[in-house]
């Protein structure tokens, strides 16, 4: 193998050289050259971007996937440059394992359709974050570590040449204060010795040694500021496209946010199209009911409690409280008598249990001792003709019939009317 001697010499010179005066100025031996102000709040920039960037990119990934075993497996085959295998989500493995109960159990009974029905909601649900995770990644993950891997790993660089030409700098500036130091000595004190070997003796003043040394220290010192000067500029315009990098990881950002938001929108439709489902599916017991009315995705707080559900079945036509507990009464009676008793109108076929005659809306008139009003707190799609579609904030008009299951009202809005689901209502005083 062919090695540079002279290259190698040199190379172990100048880094002896860097690390005497790296050494020194940790001891505060040596004279440091300090950059501006503006250069340290670019790299006091540069360094807190990397340090969250790595943090969101760390607890991004935990966020889509869970599972540590996984994310080492996916890494080891970003870095082999193959591609990952794809994997059954935790929603589509549920939904397998309900589908297989079904058929085992019996997909003819109530409880094997119902499995069957939530086993099509949870396989939807698992489509539904494998698109969220794959958009994700490519939206969001990527360009962060692309950021890491490209553009930081240049702005690191950069600053390593940096920090060795300073030390080369400031390496000179010493090298030439010792040199002017020893000319000044030598001119005040002449000194003579022999500069060459026996048979080539040659006397020269100290002095003008010194001389010939310091302006060989200037000319190093030119060639270091130089030097300096340049590496200085490239990092100082690399560091200033963090601000770009800040623009770019805004934008991945927003399209994060907007993939999050669609993730769960098609989660919530799914759930509700789900409840609706089972909320006209008979329990397979004997002598059970119906189950009550398929509830919003509500807070705890907003949820209609047992107490309440088992009231309206004493006293059919009654809705107890509102659905907003934490709203001051409108009115300054009790909370006993402030439980909104609705009016009841007369009974019709149309509102018999499940297996008797279906609703005949033009059959249903508003009880004689008059109605009440009602503001919607949330949208409520018609499941069919039977019921009221309703939107957010607006007022309609709202009364009871006899038998008819506490969980709903009629509702009428102008020619229009049918059941609505008293957890999306607020009854007005």
């Amino acid at each position: 193998m062919d090695f540079n001697m002279k290259k190698l010499a040199s190379d172990a010179g100048i880094f002896f050289t860097r690390a005497v005066q790296f050494t020194e100025e940790k001891f505060g031996q040596a004279e440091r050259t300090e950059l501006d102000a503006h250069f340290e709040n670019l790299l006091a920039r540069a360094d807190s971007t990397k340090n969250w960037t790595e943090k969101i990119l760390r607890q991004t990934e935990v966020l889509l996937q869970p599972n540590p075993s996984a994310r080492v497996e996916e890494f080891l085959y970003e870095k082999l440059d193959r591609k990952v295998p794809s994997r059954v989500t935790n929603g589509e493995l549920l939904a397998q394992y309900m589908a297989e109960a079904a058929s085992e159990l019996g997909p003819t009974t109530p409880y094997g359709k119902t499995l069957i029905k939530v086993a099509e909601a949870e396989k939807r649900l698992g489509a539904a974050e494998r698109d969220f995770i794959h958009t994700a990644s490519i939206n969001f993950l990527t360009p962060l570590r692309n950021f890491l891997e490209g553009d930081w790993k240049t702005i690191s660089k950069e600053r390593r040449l940096l920090q060795n030409r300073r030390l080369d700098l400031d390496a000179c500036k010493a090298r030439l204060k010792k040199a002017k130091a020893a000319e000044a000595k030598a001119t005040t004190v002449p000194d003579f010795q022999e500069t060459r070997p026996r048979n080539y003796i040659l006397s020269a003043s100290a002095s003008a040694l010194w001389n010939d040394e310091v302006d060989k220290a200037e000319q190093e010192l030119r060639v270091a500021q130089t030097e300096f000067d340049r590496q200085a500029e490239v990092t100082r315009l690399l560091l200033e496209g963090i601000s770009s990098t800040h623009v770019n990881h805004l934008r991945c950002l927003h399209e994060f946010v907007e993939s999050q938001t669609t993730y769960y929108a098609q989660c919530y439709r799914h759930m509700l199209d789900l409840q609706k489902q089972l909320g006209r599916c008979p329990l397979g017991s004997p002598g059970s009911q119906a189950p009550q009315a398929a509830h919003p995705l509500l807070p705890l707080g907003q949820r209609p409690s047992p107490q309440a559900h088992s009231q309206g079945a004493i006293f059919p036509g009654t809705f107890v409280g509102t659905t907003e507990p934490a709203s001051p009464p409108l009115s300054s009676t009790s909370p006993t008598t402030a439980a909104a008793t609705m009016p009841v109108g007369p009974s019709v076929a149309g509102l018999a249990p499940p297996g008797e005659a279906a609703l005949r809306l033009e059959e249903v008139t508003p009880p004689a001792s008059g109605t009440r009003k009602a503001r919607v707190l949330y949208d409520y799609e018609a499941a069919d003709s039977s019921e009221l579609a309703l939107l957010a904030d607006e007022l309609i008009t709202v009364y009871s019939l006899p038998g008819m299951d506490p969980d709903w009202l009629i509702g009428e809005r102008g020619n229009k009317k049918g059941k609505v689901p008293v957890t999306y209502l607020e009854l007005l005083s």
